[in-house]
């Protein structure tokens, strides 16, 4: 929650946005009024689902906001790099009709499904590593603690099968029917691999992925990112994409714009793949 707040985020104002924090059904609970704290521009709601997705809780954030553009975070245990808010509304200037978004990170240097069963990686372990940076005074330095999501696992330059951190038109994603509530495996299984492709094809948006930036994932025993074996549940996600979509799941093939910088901390993750030497 800090990550979202004027003391972390450059180059925005209080004015400019206003943060909507969503509870589904957290087995711990964020308390409405350390949330609400934090900025007047923050707001904490707590709802009931029928399902164990995130999916209505989306729509009903997607439907409070006062702006007439929205930025989705569909998993709230997420860290942001500090220019994610500001770079957003740049692109916005260029390009009006923009789906913008950003890369994914796990926290550690390992994917963190894989290091909880090679190196006991928890939550202790996390709150050490950030321990030892200082990243409430420069969020860049995540980087030098992170890895590569696998969705984003060909670095900035290559396809990414979802996105953790997006902007888009309120009213366009709306349309779409928000994230279809028909996905009810366990965490929406591939709701957000289903928006992104939505988005990312669409031919009244211009894709534009954000240089530089990107959202970092915390440990919390999440449904896949903190599931040592995902084989049977990644069987379960993909049967039910294709009973909706009828089709199996593929990336996008459209290419974005970019649109920012490569920050010194984050140069390392440009390009991650190599067609004669595979992942680096």
């Amino acid at each position: 929650m800090h990550t979202l707040t004027t003391a972390y985020q450059q180059g925005v104002d209080i004015q400019d946005y206003e943060v909507i924090a969503i509870d589904s059904g957290s087995s711990e609970p964020l308390d409405p009024s350390w949330v609400e704290g934090l900025q007047a521009n923050f707001h904490h709601y707590r709802i009931r689902t029928r399902w164990p997705t995130p999916c209505e809780a989306m729509n009903h954030g997607i439907e409070m906001a006062k702006a007439d553009r929205v930025v989705c975070m569909i998993d709230g245990a997420r860290m942001l790099s500090p220019s994610v808010l500001e770079r957003m509304m740049l692109v916005y200037k260029v390009y009006p009709n923009a789906y913008v978004y950003t890369l994914a990170f796990h926290l550690g240097h390992k994917l963190q499904n894989i290091a909880m069963s090679e190196d006991g990686y928890c939550q202790t372990v996390e709150d050490r590593l950030l321990g030892s940076v200082d990243w409430r005074q420069d969020g860049y330095s995540l980087f030098d603690i992170s890895c590569a999501a696998g969705s984003s696992r060909d670095g900035y330059l290559w396809s990414i099968g979802e996105s953790n951190c997006f902007s888009v038109s309120k009213h366009l994603l709306k349309k779409l029917g928000g994230f279809d509530e028909r996905f009810r495996s366990r965490g929406g299984g591939f709701v957000n691999l289903d928006i992104h492709r939505q988005l990312m094809e669409h031919p009244e948006l211009q894709p534009v992925l954000l240089l530089g930036e990107g959202s970092f994932h915390q440990f919390h025993g999440g449904v896949a990112t903190n599931t040592i074996d995902k084989k049977d549940l990644i069987e379960e996600f993909n049967q039910e994409y294709f009973s909706i979509r009828g089709v199996k799941y593929a990336h996008p093939s459209r290419q974005p714009c970019y649109f920012g910088e490569i920050h010194p901390k984050s140069r390392r993750f440009l390009d991650l793949y190599d067609p004669n030497e595979g992942y680096r």
